[in-house]
């Protein structure tokens, strides 16, 4: 059974930062694409950011490109996203998915995890 379980949400003010994790227990890691994406109350669910298999590629949207970076550790089946100079629009529910390939649709993810709420006080 496939479990991606996200860590490192929480409160912080705007302008701070917060790193999250998902662990993920998956048999092909190395060979998935994974992403962040988020959903704030009443809000559809929206891409944040993705990275190939390998790490080389990464994709983010325009609201977080420069400020969020994400990343992977194939060895310990780890996906982080660090998100700097937070902003409260940033506010969400961060959700960690697994694609066969890099997607930024929700309609092409296999996998999601719970979900860990980020929230942003001005």
């Amino acid at each position: 059974q496939v479990q991606l379980a996200e860590s490192g949400g929480g409160l912080v003010q705007a302008e701070g930062s917060l790193r999250l994790s998902c662990a993920a227990s998956l048999r092909t890691f190395s060979r998935t694409a994974m992403a962040w994406f988020r959903q704030a109350t009443g809000k559809e669910r929206e891409f944040v950011a993705a990275i190939s298999w390998s790490g080389v590629s990464t994709f983010y949207a325009d609201s977080v490109k420069g400020r969020f970076t994400i990343s992977r550790d194939n060895a310990k089946n780890q996906a982080y996203l660090q998100m700097n100079r937070l902003k409260p629009e940033d506010t969400a529910v961060y959700y960690c998915a697994a694609s066969p390939i890099v997607t930024k649709s929700i309609d092409g993810v296999d996998y999601w995890g719970k979900g860990t709420l980020v929230t942003v006080s001005s």
